[in-house]
């Protein structure tokens, strides 16, 4: 079972093929910990805490969702994956991101725990192999974006995107419960 797992692995995910790089590997144990303490802070957010609003002016299980569907997939993951690519990187105005996150929150403003924790371990399981499947060049490798003044190498954007602007989410999170 074990080897046709790896068989079809290979198959899917042609770049795992090599055997991470230290530094590829840093970055999948940072991002798999962001993720463990996302998990686990939506976890023990109580029922009555889940609709406290945060300084985005989303509440608990909005921000948290934001984090595994807009940080996960459309933030990270796909504006990296255009730089792996050698892809033109979607130029957007954080007056765009803010009304697409904003309208991301309208949408799902009554998310259910149950979904919020499945998008997490999903989109975050998902962000991660991603991650594992690059090596060292292609981390290193860059595209314009205005939004952040100029060129920005894969690794970076992640780092950004997940770490900065996604630890943000979770810090306002927590100052929510603590008021």
């Amino acid at each position: 079972m074990d080897h046709m797992r790896r068989v079809w692995e290979c198959l899917l995910f042609p770049r795992r093929r090599q055997i991470m790089s230290q530094r590829v590997q840093d970055l999948v144990e940072r991002l798999k910990a962001f993720n463990r303490e996302v998990i686990k802070f939506v976890e023990n957010c109580s029922e009555n805490h889940w609709n406290k609003v945060c300084a985005e002016e989303w509440n608990i299980g909005v921000v948290a969702r934001h984090i595994g569907v807009g940080h996960y997939n459309t933030g990270a993951a796909d504006m990296a994956k255009s730089i792996v690519d050698d892809e033109k990187v979607s130029e957007l105005t954080m007056e765009q991101i803010v009304e697409m996150a904003n309208t991301h929150a309208r949408e799902h403003v009554d998310c259910s725990r149950a979904e919020v924790l499945d998008l997490l371990n999903s989109n975050g399981a998902a962000l991660a192999d991603f991650v594992a499947g690059l090596d060292d060049v292609v981390l290193d490798r860059s595209a314009h974006m205005e939004l952040v003044g100029g060129e920005v190498s894969a690794q970076r954007l992640i780092e950004l995107v997940i770490f900065e602007s996604g630890g943000e989410h979770l810090a306002n999170m927590k100052k929510a419960l603590a008021t």
